[in-house]
């Protein structure tokens, strides 16, 4: 099997194709398998990459809950980029290394060419921060506890997931024997250390208003706990684009993979030819002002859309 070293931690990967490369990074809840579609296209044109994240096997799973977190998730991009060669790469993440690909934005801001982030934003709105860490705390405990086949079960029943198995029960009952086969001590590590204790996207604003990497942000519109970081994310972030799928809870490239590969296509495509930006030359003072607003008004303003009649239809 194919690995690289992270500092000591080996992680698997795969690719495929020729092209630019574009590295597809999982969520919590699958592995790098999560991709297969997403790859099958875009091989066509591009190199594809995935890997597994530390805790995920074949990848290493660290007995060490040190080993494990969001900054070192962000490490392990660029361990993977490093020895693969790969100077610059598009990122697609879903969800946990969505929020990854994000902060590899902010941290490498030169080899990123353009960034996927996908179902990104859960337990960061300032409203669920609290219930965020005592659920993530109790579910990090749950994995040893209850075991992986308990587990599986319950993510897979999940309010955000289940919409998946009315739509395509195959990709769901894959899904589910994916995860069931996970390593319950990698799976806990994961929840404890890279989920539970990273800063919430909104206190990141401040730091995103200075990025310039075009972005796509997508979710489903019943993936509700991502929904208003989603919009705290458009806008702030000066370059980027947000698509709200339909209909669609949290895994949206496994829900709907022709119209998520389709939005990635176009997306990549403008990036490529120079034509995706946020406005105009005329408007880049207005968007300047805006973007001085402090975090607390940006949160205020975002809530107040929310709240707004019709505004999330």
């Amino acid at each position: 099997m194919p690995y690289i070293d992270a500092t000591g931690v080996k992680l698997y990967f795969e690719e495929a194709g020729e092209g630019h490369p574009i590295i597809f990074l999982h969520e919590f809840g699958s592995d790098s398998r999560g991709w297969k579609t997403q790859v099958r296209y875009f091989s066509r044109a591009y190199r594809c990459i995935t890997f597994n994240a530390r805790g995920y096997a074949p990848s290493d799973v660290p007995d060490d809950p040190t080993l494990y977190g969001w900054e070192l998730a962000v490490n392990d991009i660029a361990a993977v980029m490093r020895g693969l060669a790969v100077e610059h790469a598009h990122l697609v993440g879903l969800s946990m290394c969505g929020y990854a690909a994000l902060q590899f934005g902010l941290r490498y801001p030169k080899r990123a060419s353009a960034i996927v982030a996908a179902g990104v934003g859960s337990g960061s709105a300032p409203s669920q921060q609290d219930a965020w860490s005592r659920e993530t705390s109790i579910l990090a405990r749950a994995f040893i506890e209850r075991g992986m086949d308990a587990m599986a079960r319950r993510m897979a029943h999940g309010q955000t997931r289940i919409q998946l198995k009315y739509k395509d029960t195959r990709s769901w009952e894959e899904f589910q024997e994916r995860l069931r086969h996970h390593s319950p001590l990698g799976m806990s590590n994961t929840m404890a250390r890279c989920q539970g204790v990273r800063p919430p996207l909104h206190d990141l604003a401040d730091q995103f208003s200075t990025m310039r990497t075009p972005v796509l942000l997508a979710l489903g519109d019943e993936d509700a706990p991502c929904l208003e970081t989603n919009l705290m994310l458009k806008a702030v972030l000066p370059n980027a684009g947000l698509w709200i799928c339909p209909n669609t809870g949290h895994t949206i490239n496994l829900e709907e993979p022709t119209a998520f590969n389709a939005q990635l296509d176009s997306f990549l495509a403008a990036v490529e030819r120079g034509s995706w930006r946020r406005g105009h030359p005329e408007i880049e003072a207005e968007s300047d002002l805006k973007l001085e607003m402090t975090c607390d008004t940006r949160t205020k303003a975002v809530a107040r859309y929310c709240n707004t009649p019709g505004a999330s239809q």
